[in-house]
């Protein structure tokens, strides 16, 4: 961790609180910083967050069960929290040459910079064709598409676990208030925006004495808002940033910005009818407030605090927001209470306005397992990422820390029992893994990220029109397109 990740990158979650608070149990995973001294002769040392040391017996217990050699050690080291501080870490180890990590774990929000900068070791010509395969053909695609040249298609990173937001809600409530959400198929059947925004509306009406929120999200101006509720929501629409999302990762300079499109547009008309109402100013007459205004300040934690206190009735969150809530001891709303289900979308699936668009559609964050060129142990890194490459090591995974398989079969194949508070919401993931979309991740993301937050969260909050802001943001994105193509 979106965490996007989490930013999908999820960027502004108190990921820390969240681990105090559930343990080694829960969803998150972090980069871990370079630097120190590298293994000896047939170790491979692979960064890792605390979680991922605390079950370092178990996966490296998994990887030879699934054919590594016992000749190899495989050390995890835990390392630094933040994620930026590891990508700057990163950059720097490479540049100067080092060798120690032997293996990179990568946020798929920017690993494709790397491999344009040619920074990483191509699996397409280390790893065997069968596993090579079994990644193009069973992984979740889009997590292989942020791994992979955009150019050539060769594979640099091995997907390690997919993230992506669900429709978490208070089944206790909705059913108080006469809906049958299993009856209808709530959890695999997604509905659309505005039936959402009624439904919605509805329960909090029903319930305003307990209620704060009838929906949280994330709608603050930080990078969450570029690469995942935004996109997600405008990609529902039809709407998209460079048109097909053959465009998402490039070339740069050379695809069609179209933010300035009406999809687009109805995407921040929508947002501003659930925080103030249809008959708000730029706001849409076909959807109902089911907010107020604080979802403009709000980043994941900012949401989950008051879904876990017992005070909304809905929440777009990424998984972990489940343990984290079963793992608060104070929180009134436990098991019985939780439901999930695929983000609404308000245009059929194919049916937008370019290819990718329409239908449900899920932020994609996640990570990756990439090999240092500079490491001595490279032919050992690649056996290590070959016994990754295995359905029971995703099992393990999932089930001693709650990392999601990037093979969605099998996530649907898990036992509900053994893989802890998402146990019960698999079918949810299963439906929302088939459902993702990347941010556009190139060498101009850096620089239009920020500037996507900027204009959106403008019309968010009135202080540009829809039009106007989607007009700004169409230009300022166009001119980092030329500028970074310059270079």
């Amino acid at each position: 961790m979106n965490g996007s990740s989490d930013s999908g990158e999820r960027s502004g979650v108190s990921r820390r609180r969240f681990i105090e608070a559930t343990g080694a149990a829960g969803v998150a995973m972090t980069l871990a910083g370079c630097g120190g001294g590298g293994g000896g002769e047939n170790e491979v040392v692979i960064t890792a967050d605390q979680e991922y040391k605390d079950a370092e017996d178990a996966v490296t217990q998994a990887l030879y069960d699934a054919g590594l050699s016992e000749d190899i050690d495989v050390t995890i080291r835990a390392g630094d929290f933040e994620s930026g501080e590891r990508q700057t870490q990163f950059v720097s180890a490479l540049d100067a040459g080092r060798g120690d990590p032997d293996v990179f774990m990568m946020d798929s929000g920017w690993t494709i910079p790397f491999i344009v900068r040619d920074q990483l070791v191509n699996l397409s010509e280390e790893m065997s064709q069968d596993t090579l395969d079994y990644v193009q053909n069973d992984y979740l695609s889009s997590a292989v598409q942020t791994a992979s040249d955009p150019e050539t298609g060769d594979l640099y990173g091995l997907p390690l676990f997919p993230d992506y937001p669900v429709m978490h809600y208070r089944k206790d409530l909705v059913e108080d208030a006469g809906y049958d959400p299993e009856g209808e198929n709530w959890a695999t059947e997604p509905m659309t925006w505005q039936r959402f925004s009624e439904i919605a509306a509805d329960v909090w009406d029903q319930n305003e004495d307990e209620l704060d929120y009838g929906f949280t999200t994330q709608a603050d101006e930080y990078v969450g808002l570029a690469c995942c509720t935004f996109s997600e929501t405008m990609t529902s629409w039809g709407g998209a940033y460079f048109g097909d999302h053959d465009n998402l990762f490039g070339p740069v300079g050379d695809r069609p910005v179209t933010v300035n499109e009406e999809p687009v547009h109805d995407t921040i008309r929508m947002m501003r009818s659930f925080a103030e109402g249809p008959d708000a100013t730029n706001a849409h007459p076909d959807y109902q407030k089911v907010t107020n205004t604080d979802i403009f300040g709000m980043t994941e934690e900012d949401a989950r605090g008051p879904f876990t206190d017992g005070d909304a009735a809905f929440m777009r969150n990424w998984p972990y927001a489940i343990a984290a809530t079963f793992g608060d001891d104070e929180s009134p709303v436990d098991e019985s209470m939780y439901g999930t289900m695929p983000l609404p979308y308000a245009v059929e699936e194919g049916e937008g306005n370019y290819e990718g668009t329409g239908g449900s559609s899920h932020a994609l964050g996640g990570w990756h397992l990439a090999i240092n060129p500079n490491s001595e142990q490279k032919d050992q890194a690649v056996q290590v990422l070959e016994a990754f490459a295995n359905e029971d090591v995703m099992l393990t995974i999932l089930e001693n820390i709650g990392n999601l398989p990037p093979d969605p079969a099998v996530t649907e194949s898990a036992n509900p029992d053994n893989v802890g508070a998402i146990g019960n919401y698999l079918d949810t993931l299963a439906v929302a893994a088939e459902n993702t979309v990347a941010r556009p991740v190139t060498v101009a993301y850096p620089d239009q990220e920020p500037v996507i937050a900027e204009e959106v969260h403008a019309g968010y909050r009135n202080e540009k029109s829809p039009q106007k802001a989607m007009s700004d943001l169409a230009s300022r994105l166009s001119d980092i397109e030329e500028e970074v193509a310059e270079e």
